[in-house]
């Protein structure tokens, strides 16, 4: 009972949560040879929504480079997007915390559906989210990578700037009554989640022993990865947003140090299969990362989540993580259809190079610089984190010692 507990009513630590899914993603691409993603099977599906009302995107441009074939349970990328929502969704029944959730200020929804336009707007003009254009494109030693982390720390930046105006937070909405109204433990609790938590679970298994059995192995691991990264990011409460807006905001950098630690391990392993052959996956260092990167940052801190925060908060019956869902497929398809329509490939990535580290520095070279700028992101995160609350105190202090004097006089 105890242990339980241990694992479903505490939330686990993010260091350990990110280290063990930069091993699994490491795992899942020596073993499949594609990468933990979650955008661009969001842009598919916002082509096939698009399809089912008679619009033929076979022709575009974007999805003759995505691909756009089958159906997400035909795809390993569909079920590492349905593993996820399903792992998030057993791990949160069987620690009892669904719960149906509308914000309670409505405006907050087509802040949140605005948000989740630019962002996904945003992924797809980098070719890639916070997964595959960031934590799983530095192991995979993509320069792009590193120019969409930056980019996307900036556009955070103005974002929090943004949603801390006042026209944009409105009025508080006051109710009322206790703060904290008391529920007994009882009522609090249900009987039916731990239990619909379970059959899921036997369900997802099920699909996975199917897949085994009918010669489908890469779409059984996928669903195992899939699964994998969903509990990992829900019990972890992993989020790519908090990791950069609590910087701006409290200079918290716990999440921020976690990512860090999670992607060196991931670099170590990436190397180990590149080395053995597996073929690294390198995007075009464009233009178009460093604004895609902007938009996303800018986005998912107007949308309250990045797409990781924004699937497990969805499945904890957060109604405003479904809008921002929903935003963030046409924000993507959007860029599907300006990609060759709108000239924006032609503008912004056409003739960019793939700049692959490995080629640039060598192998080892590669390793050891990339460790070393992520050795050196922690301890910037770290002095960034010490400076801010020094800095705070130091103010605070200030401000005390002019009321004492101001009292005095």
């Amino acid at each position: 009972m105890k242990l339980y507990q241990k694992i479903f009513n505490e939330y686990w630590n993010p260091y350990i949560a990110i280290s063990i899914a930069g091993l699994v993603s490491a795992l899942y691409f020596g073993i499949t040879g594609t990468v933990w993603a979650v955008t661009g099977e969001f842009t598919r599906f916002g082509g096939h929504i698009l399809q089912w009302f008679g619009v033929d995107v076979s022709q575009w441009a974007y999805f003759k480079l995505v691909g756009i074939e089958g159906t997400p349970i035909t795809r390993t990328d569909g079920w590492i997007v349905i593993g996820m929502l399903f792992g998030a969704l057993i791990t949160i029944l069987l620690s009892n915390s669904f719960k149906i959730r509308v914000p309670k200020q409505k405006r907050r929804l087509a802040q949140g559906f605005i948000g989740g336009i630019i962002a996904g707007f945003g992924a797809r003009l980098a070719l890639g989210c916070n997964l595959a254009a960031f934590f799983t494109g530095v192991p995979q030693f993509s320069f792009h990578s590193w120019i969409f982390m930056l980019t996307t720390a900036i556009g955070t930046f103005f974002g929090v700037k943004v949603v801390n105006t006042r026209w944009w937070r409105g009025k508080p909405n006051l109710r009322k009554g206790s703060v904290n109204p008391v529920v007994s433990e009882h009522a609090q609790k249900s009987k039916i989640q731990p239990i619909l938590g379970l059959l899921f679970a036997c369900v997802y298994t099920g699909i996975v022993i199917y897949f085994f059995i009918a010669g489908k192995p890469l779409l059984a691991v996928a669903c195992i990865a899939g699964a994998l990264f969903g509990i990992l990011i829900e019990r972890g409460q992993i989020c790519f947003t908090s990791a950069f807006r609590d910087l701006w905001i409290s200079g918290r950098a716990v999440m921020s140090k976690a990512i860090a630690v999670g992607m060196m391990i991931s670099v170590v392993v990436t190397f180990f299969f590149i080395q053995n052959g597996s073929i690294a996956i390198i995007k075009m260092a464009a233009p178009s990362t460093a604004i895609g990167g902007l938009l996303f940052g800018f986005g998912i801190v107007l949308a309250g989540g990045c797409e990781t925060g924004m699937m497990y908060r969805a499945m904890e019956g957060q109604l405003l993580y479904w809008v921002v869902g929903a935003g963030n497929i046409v924000g993507a398809t959007v860029l599907a259809y300006g990609w060759d329509h709108l000239g924006i490939y032609h503008a912004l990535t056409e003739n960019w190079p793939k700049v692959n580290l490995m080629e640039l520095w060598g192998p080892a070279g590669a390793l050891i610089g990339t460790i070393a700028m992520l050795i050196a992101w922690f301890f910037l995160s770290n002095w960034w984190e010490k400076r801010f609350r020094y800095g705070a105190g130091i103010k605070q202090k200030s401000n005390e010692q002019l009321a004492h004097r101001t009292k005095e006089a």
